[in-house]
């Protein structure tokens, strides 16, 4: 959510944000909306003082037995209360305008972030690792013999319908292992504190790392008012919500893997063989609260953090930069990873890190106290795959294919395996 009080000091600035973002300038109408709510308010205040006055004469005129001023006087209050109930109830309308527009637009891009409208604005950070080259045509996850006897459509289709998958055996503990892997990685070796939350959350914690009110058709609302979360980005930012921290108490930093669950609307006939897109899926979370100087370093770090995980499974990545009009809603700046998958011949995304700066906060009401006796400010917030497990899966078993349609599993697995390393053509682990 946007700092009216930026929108008021800095009105071309802020215009300059929305149209980086493709949107039109809206401090001109943010502003008259602004001004109705104030100007409201202090005739309210004014209203009232007015009223005060008069009550208070109303006892001495009547002390004094002038009736004609103490009808009045009464009848000047009793006009003052109803002009003091119009004037908030226009203020209160006003006010929830100003807040509803506020709340539905983006974050503003930092000053850094490329120029662009979609994609193809985007920049190449760095590309590490170099996809193998086979002497066989690569096939998609789904097609490789050693992964159809354990990933099933067909059976979650009639459980569920389309965009599901179940599966067992060999993918359903190599998908597991991943996750532990993951998990083990972000606590031991990047210090991430793991933490285990809901999956069903408060409207007010989807309003406050900006799912609702927008995006309401992306996510799953139960009939009792909860809804399933997108990503454990809501629970652990929302950690923080209502708080007042000290200055010791950060940066904080959390990991989390949970199921996480996505409408996917408006992406018909998009990614619908295999795993790649579905309803439902693992994640594994990364989400850090830093006091405001030290954001822009953290989303680097978070972004190592999220690269080491593929370099320890060998699979070949490229990191990108999104352009102010390709980046998600809240985000101040965003670093996607895209992992190579050869039998898509592409690299697909699969971890999108960014910063938020107090964008968050503002909606939660997270703030930290900066020193004893100093003034609360707004905390900043970041959030980052670390990494989506199903396409990690997917990444594995593609580069890990072999000719006879068997799939070789990287070292760094295999201790969660039971040292097995591969799965065999039959689909068991070996």
């Amino acid at each position: 959510m946007h700092d009216i009080r930026f929108v008021r000091e800095n009105p071309a600035a802020f215009d300059l944000g929305l149209t980086r973002r493709g949107l039109a300038p809206l401090s001109a109408e943010i502003l008259a909306i602004d001004e109705t709510r104030r100007a409201r308010i202090a005739a309210a205040e004014a209203a009232l003082a007015e009223r005060n006055a008069a009550s208070r004469e109303v006892g001495a005129a009547k002390a004094r037995g002038d009736e004609e001023g103490f009808a009045r006087l009464r009848a000047l209050v009793t006009e003052k209360k109803d002009e003091i109930a119009r004037l908030e109830s226009e203020a209160a309308a006003a006010d929830a305008t100003l807040r509803d527009m506020l709340m539905g637009l983006p974050n503003t891009p930092m000053a850094d972030v490329p120029e662009g409208a979609d994609e193809t604005g985007n920049v190449e950070l760095r590309r590490v690792g170099t996809p193998r080259v086979f002497d066989f045509r690569p096939r998609e996850h789904f097609e490789l013999p050693a992964v159809k006897p354990g990933m099933d459509f067909e059976a979650a289709a009639r459980l569920a319908g389309s965009r599901f998958v179940v599966l067992s055996g060999a993918m359903a503990r190599l998908q597991r292992a991943l996750a532990q892997f993951m998990l083990d990685t972000h606590v031991e070796r990047n210090g991430l504190t793991e933490t285990w939350t809901p999956v069903l959350v408060k409207q007010e914690a989807m309003l406050g790392t900006g799912q609702l009110p927008k995006f309401a058709e992306d996510s799953y609302e139960t009939t009792n008012g909860w809804w399933l979360i997108p990503t454990a980005e809501v629970t652990l930012t929302n950690l923080v919500a209502g708080a007042i921290l000290s200055d010791g108490d950060l940066p904080r930093r959390y990991v989390a893997h949970t199921q996480c669950f996505r409408s996917e609307a408006g992406s018909t006939g998009k990614d619908t063989a295999g795993m790649l897109r579905q309803h439902q899926f693992e994640k594994v979370e990364m989400v850090s609260i830093t006091r405001p100087e030290e954001g822009r370093a953290e989303l680097d770090r978070m972004t190592g953090c999220a690269e080491g995980i593929l370099e320890a499974l060998g699979l070949p990545y490229r990191t990108i930069v999104l352009c102010a009009g390709d980046m998600g809603f809240g985000a101040r700046r965003t670093h996607d990873i895209e992992v190579w998958l050869p039998g898509q011949d592409t690299y697909r995304e699969i971890s999108s890190v960014s910063l938020c700066g107090d964008f968050q906060a503002r909606r939660m009401n997270a703030r930290f106290r900066p020193g004893e006796g100093e003034k609360p400010e707004f905390v900043h917030t970041l959030n980052g795959s670390g990494l989506a497990v199903g396409r990690c899966l997917i990444a594995v078993l593609e580069n890990g294919q072999e000719a006879d349609g068997s799939v070789t599993l990287p070292r760094a697995l295999r201790p969660y395996l039971g040292g097995r390393e591969r799965v065999d053509a039959a689909g068991a682990l070996v």
